[in-house]
């Protein structure tokens, strides 16, 4: 009797009320306010077509998202089904129940296998190395760069810089050289300048420019597993990565104390500056003439590599969630197994998301389809984050505050600003029972 009401009720569109509904025909995926968010809107509405479940993607502007689904997950709220939520969000949701588990979604499906591994590590595991997963990887980005083409391949400017420095005028390999082009096209007198890279130190945009250094010289920000960071932050790789950034910051142009990704692309659109950091998911923005006079003039390159060799970008980029307080939960299940076929993924990626999946990435069809996505395939693999603890926005405060004096305003030296930020790091974790 129960299974045939059951047959009826779903027959004529109703969806159950008790629990998890296998009969919802609505889902809402809540994300902010960009340019992703309205490809992955077309990406649901081919779900609809082959099964007749609307999917709705309800945007709020980035100043906002956090708060508002954080309101939303406190309250247990029903709103949203889905979450495409912020990489350093997945310890406090995962920790405080408002997540649910998908460590056998991604075992039935190999996920592991079929994202590219540090989106995974990333994106969708906590606490490190657990094997327990939150969050399909869904909107892959990393820190990359622009680049004038029209400048590098000036005749006269190659010619001048192979006199300088010894070496070709090209996309620069290391760090060194991108050191050497920014100092070579800095001239204030022709308010023409060198680099643009991320300084604002409201949220992590100056911390995601730090690491993009960071990591290239070999550093990292702490034991993630332990919590160390005494001898890790402040280690002798990342004092030189952040004296780097300090002198990068010497050629960029004026009044750059506080710039981000409109600043940035305004860098190359204005013609500022020979090469611009930004994340991936502002480049298309470069490639169209309508927003970019310099479009057929603008390359792109992956983030360089360090002194040793050593070649990793700082993470952007969002996995994609199911919230534990949702009444669709079994619908969103079904809506994750579409969405990691590798069919799905290629028209995710052909829409302008930027796809995880391997089998994608490596494919000659997709690094060839944008003038930047080769750089994002090779940035992808080379990818490291911010902690992803509950108190993140504690530690995210904390190097803002000593790094921004000393990269801006000249304030001490690097090894004392990250003998500081250790200091800073250790009281944290050790007030919130993290050390081992």
């Amino acid at each position: 009797m129960h299974r045939s009401i059951t047959g009826m009720l779903a027959g004529i569109g109703f969806t159950l009320a008790c629990g998890t509904s296998a009969f919802a025909q609505e889902l809402t995926i809540f994300w902010a306010e960009w340019d992703p968010a309205n490809y992955l809107q077309e990406l649901a509405n081919e779900y609809e077509k082959e099964t007749g479940v609307k999917v709705t993607v309800e945007t709020t502007p980035w100043s906002d998202f956090q708060t508002k689904a954080f309101t939303e997950f406190n309250a247990r709220g029903s709103a949203y089904d889905m979450v495409v939520g912020d990489s350093q969000w997945i310890g406090a949701a995962s920790e405080a129940g408002h997540y649910v588990d998908l460590s056998q979604f991604f075992a039935e499906h190999k996920l592991t296998e079929t994202m590219a591994p540090a989106t995974v590590k990333y994106y969708a595991e906590y606490p490190a190395a657990s094997g327990k997963y939150w969050s399909v990887p869904a909107e892959g980005d990393a820190v990359g760069w622009s680049y004038r083409k029209d400048w590098f391949e000036d005749p006269k400017e190659m010619e001048a810089f192979k006199a300088k420095y010894g070496y070709d005028l090209a996309p620069p390999k290391d760090f060194k050289q991108l050191r050497d082009i920014a100092e070579f096209f800095h001239r204030p007198d022709e308010k023409r300048y060198g680099i643009a890279i991320y300084t604002d130190n409201s949220y992590d945009a100056l911390v995601m420019g730090v690491e993009n250094a960071i990591f290239s010289y070999g550093g990292e920000l702490g034991d993630y597993a332990t919590y160390k960071v005494d001898g890790i932050i402040n280690s002798e790789q990342n004092v030189k990565a952040l004296e780097l950034y300090k002198e990068l910051y010497g050629f960029t142009p004026p009044g750059w104390a506080k710039s981000f990704f409109i600043e940035d692309n305004q860098a190359i659109t204005e013609n500022l500056a020979a090469m611009s950091m930004n994340y991936f998911a502002f480049f298309p923005a470069l490639v169209n003439e309508a927003s970019n006079p310099n479009a057929k003039n603008t390359g792109f390159f992956a983030n360089p590599a360090g002194p040793n060799g050593d070649q990793f970008a700082a993470l952007g980029g969002q996995g994609i969630s199911i919230v534990s307080y949702s009444e669709n939960q079994e619908e969103a299940f079904k809506f994750l197994e579409w969405f990691v076929k590798d069919e799905t993924q290629k028209k995710w990626a052909e829409l302008g998301g930027y796809t995880c999946n391997k089998a994608v990435l490596e494919s000659a069809e997709f690094q060839n389809a944008t003038p930047y996505n080769k750089a994002f395939y090779d940035t992808m693999f080379k990818v490291k984050d911010f902690w992803a603890t509950p108190e993140y926005a504690e530690l995210l405060i904390q190097m803002n505050q000593r790094v921004y004096p000393y990269v801006t305003g000249n304030q001490g030296t690097a090894k004392e600003t990250l003998d500081a930020l250790a200091a800073d790091w250790n009281a944290t974790f050790k007030k919130y029972n993290r050390m081992q």
